[in-house]
């Protein structure tokens, strides 16, 4: 018995070990394979390594370092925030189905960037503010009708499919009502896509984006304290309420800058934090593995709707939720077995 237990003692930091390098090498596989695989870009390794030092012709870097780096960037910033917005509320909820994409917070952003399109056009930071007040309102529209004697997660998740339906019934309305460039715009942006993104586009909204990540990183001890019960929070000092609601402020603003950015992108919040779990083999969620998986699985996502197809890019927003739909399918199934 005493053999067994120091056998299994000594393969544990194999098994934490192992998948975090299997994941860096797939990373920087990923990366690189994102900056220089494809067309424009020669696939020798001589004209790689004179893109990397700064001796390429000038056509190759702007493709490389303008365009696919800005790519590349918005998905690793962009990915990090919607895993962490994800784990925020699965945490939450204490329920893997507690993502912003089933609760509707994701579509609370597009209203308000909708809303925004209709009336003022297509301004990119009036699009931002709109997005956050747009998921801040569906939050609190989720978070008053659940209310009942406190929250219970499963009644959250309910309301905000419920929520989520009528939102988007009311963005079908209000898409159908305005010009047909609005709507036109609309419907691009709604897709969810890295396409054009730019240096000056990306690092504004990469600022902000950081700002709400150091908030959840500093409140982590809070989420898990108010994952032990409200009851046992209260007793360690903890504002139950009063942090509850920040941290919902926290994850909705995540969610809402990377919708306005890119449009909405399924996916990547439910699935990023259970994937870090099962890759740590813990039960609880981490910020930190979260983030780091939510920006691979949308690079991975944005590397197969640029060359899964010849001759054409996809919106990635139509890859994750292809795959987010496979997914989601499994949690329901596996929670109703618990």
């Amino acid at each position: 018995m005493k053999n067994r237990l120091l056998s299994k003692n000594a393969s544990t930091p194999l098994a934490t070990t192992l998948p975090t390098l299997i994941t860096t090498l797939f990373s920087l596989l990923l990366i690189f394979a994102t900056l220089f695989f494809g067309e424009h870009i020669t696939n020798n390794f001589h004209d790689i390594w004179q893109l990397v030092t700064g001796n390429a012709d000038r056509y190759q870097s702007i493709v490389v370092w303008q365009w696919r780096a800005s790519r590349l960037f918005a998905a690793l910033i962009i990915g990090a925030a919607l895993g962490v917005s994800g784990a925020v509320f699965q945490s939450l909820v204490r329920n893997p189905l507690g993502s912003p994409d089933i609760t509707g917070f994701n579509v609370g952003a597009f209203t308000g960037v909708l809303i925004s399109i209709a009336m003022f056009g297509n301004l990119y930071w009036l699009s931002v503010f709109s997005a956050i007040l747009g998921g801040l309102f569906s939050a609190l529209l989720v978070y008053l009708f659940a209310y009942r004697d406190g929250h219970s997660g499963f009644r959250l998740i309910i309301v905000g499919i419920a929520i989520s339906a009528t939102l988007t019934a009311f963005n079908q309305w209000l898409s159908l009502t305005v010009s047909l460039e609005t709507a036109m715009t609309a419907a691009l942006w709604s897709a969810g896509s890295l396409n054009g993104m730019t240096w000056s586009r990306i690092l504004p909204a990469a600022l902000l984006i950081t700002v709400f990540l150091i908030c959840a990183f500093l409140l982590n001890t809070r989420m898990k304290l108010l994952e032990m019960g409200d009851d046992t929070a209260a007793a360690l000092g903890v504002s139950v309420n009063k942090s509850r609601l920040i941290l919902m402020f926290v994850g909705v603003a995540l969610t809402a800058v990377a919708t306005a950015i890119t449009g909405p992108i399924a996916f990547i919040s439910l699935a990023a934090p259970q994937i870090a779990r099962r890759l740590a083999n813990n039960a609880n969620v981490s910020l930190g593995s979260s983030a780091l998986v939510g920006a691979i699985l949308l690079l991975l996502a944005d590397f197969i709707a640029q060359h899964g197809w010849e001759n054409s890019t996809l919106p990635v927003g139509l890859v994750t939720i292809s795959l987010g739909g496979i997914y989601l399918v499994y949690l329901i199934t596996r929670e109703g077995k618990l």
